[in-house]
This record gives C-alpha cells, sequence and structure tokens, in this order.
C-alpha cells in the first residue's frame, strides 16, 4: 500500500485513490462563469470548470472538506454530490451546518475509515488558518488533514487545507514525517482587503517544505478563479530560486490526469 492514485480536477479539489479506497478534497465541479461571496465585502469569479464532471466519478468512500462556508472550496454541484459519500469528514462547526454523515474534527484530532479487506485509513485534523492572526471570527474554521495506513514508505499523506503559512501549520512538521504534501496555494487575496493574503504563496511552500521535508510536494488549489493572485507561472519563478534540495520535491500534476505517487 506504498502507492496512491492522484486525480487533480482543479482548483482545491483531487481524487486520492489508496488501494480500493476513494477520497475527493473539497469538491467544485460547478462551471465558469459562477460568482461567489465571501464575506467582509469580497467575492469571486469561477474562470475554469473542473477536468472531470461529477458524473463521472467514482463510488467516494469520504469527502476530505477543509471548510464549507467558501463557494471556492465547496460550491454548488459540488454540495449536491455531498449525500452520496459514505462520509463527510470537516471542522466541527461545518459538520454541525452540513448534519447527516458528516464527522466534524478538531485541530489533531483522528478518525478512521474502516472496510473489510481495506486498510485502515487514520485521516488526522491538522491546523488552518484562512488569514491573517485573529481573522478566524470572521473566515471561519478551517482544516487540513493527514493520512495515515499501514505499507506507507515515506510518511504521511497530508494536505494544507486553504490556509496561511503560521505556527499552527508550523506544528505538523514535529507530529508527522510527510511523505506527500497537497499544498493549497495561490496567495489569494481581494482588492476590498488590500495586501492581506488568505492561502499561502510559493515563497510560503518553499519554508514550509523546508521544514516537513516532504518526499513529494504537490501545489494543488492555484488556478480557475479570479481571486487566485499567484498563477502557475509566477510560482515556478519562485520555485526556481529555492535551493535544489526544495525544487527537487516539487511535482506538478496536469490537471485531469491520474498520476501514482509514492506514499
Amino acid at each position: 500500500m506504498s502507492e496512491v492514485r492522484i486525480t487533480h480536477i482543479g482548483g482545491p479539489t483531487a481524487l486520492i485513490e489508496v488501494g480500493e479506497w476513494r477520497l475527493l478534497t473539497d469538491p467544485t465541479f460547478d462551471p465558469p462563469g459562477r460568482r461567489y461571496f465571501f464575506g467582509l465585502g469580497t467575492s469571486s469569479h469561477k474562470v475554469a470548470g473542473p477536468a472531470l464532471p461529477a458524473s463521472e466519478l467514482p463510488p467516494i468512500d469520504a469527502v476530505l472538506l477543509s471548510h464549507d462556508h467558501h463557494g471556492d472550496n465547496l460550491d454548488e454541484a459540488g454540495r449536491g454530490l455531498l449525500p452520496s459519500a459514505r462520509v463527510v469528514i470537516t471542522t466541527v462547526s461545518g459538520a454541525r451546518r452540513l448534519g447527516g454523515r458528516a464527522r466534524g474534527l478538531k485541530p489533531w484530532a483522528a478518525t478512521r475509515l474502516e472496510a473489510p479487506g481495506q486498510p485502515t485509513l487514520e485521516i488526522t485534523a491538522t491546523p488552518a488558518r484562512h488569514g491573517p492572526p485573529l481573522s478566524r471570527p470572521l473566515t471561519g474554521e478551517v482544516i487540513g488533514f493527514a493520512l495515515t495506513w499501514k505499507g506507507q514508505r515515506h510518511g504521511a499523506l497530508w494536505i494544507s487545507g486553504d490556509t496561511v503559512l503560521y505556527d499552527g501549520v508550523r506544528q505538523v512538521a514535529g507530529r508527522f514525517q510527510v511523505g506527500t504534501a497537497l499544498l493549497h496555494l495561490g496567495g489569494v487575496r481581494f482588492p476590498i482587503t488590500g495586501p492581506i493574503r488568505y492561502t499561502m504563496t510559493a515563497r510560503d511552500a518553499v519554508e514550509l517544505c523546508g521544514l516537513i521535508r516532504p518526499m513529494t510536494a504537490i501545489p494543488i488549489h492555484y488556478e480557475g478563479w479570479r481571486h487566485f493572485q499567484q498563477g502557475r507561472d509566477a510560482m515556478e519563478r519562485e520555485f526556481a530560486r529555492a535551493p535544489e534540495d526544495i525544487r527537487s520535491r516539487i511535482h506538478w500534476l496536469p490537471v485531469g490526469v491520474t498520476t501514482a505517487v509514492t506514499a
């Protein structure tokens, strides 16, 4: 169980296949053109659709939902597929809002996925903060996810969730050996809130990779919406200035193509 198949569908949405387990992160399947409001007078337009329509997904065992209150992480089409998943794992407040089979986790709390003939997956919530200090009452709860199972060669599969780089995220380095990291980047900003950022930049990713030392770091959540301020070209220029030891860890997944990654 050392190989994982990952399909980057677009934005924060990825299909992760571990053995026969099928996990979906932050489902966004609306077509382009939709406008969403995020609060504090902020809004954004979707400029690209998913590489894979929701109708072509395999049965989903678990949705890993970093937060439920922003349309670029859970849009209308994504919300519509939640009832078909075996379980939705998200924040405590998100689970209350969603109800049904949603499980809410506080940072560092864990839950398990178990089934006959399948590896037991332990899913641990990791800290995330979707903005500057003291912004959580306004931007809401967010978590990341660390996935561990028997047979991993290089360590946990970690999904950062929407977060800036701060001490809570840095603590992941002391809690887990990370084999593969899916990093939500894009350096999100909005005109109305000026220079304030709500997700990590490539420079933040370089610092973070220096701390957690993943075998593979995969950027996601950097395209498809107008509020992403740092696309792939800008991030590649930043990564090119990083030490070789960091550059060698960064791997871009072609959107819509399933890629095997050693876990």
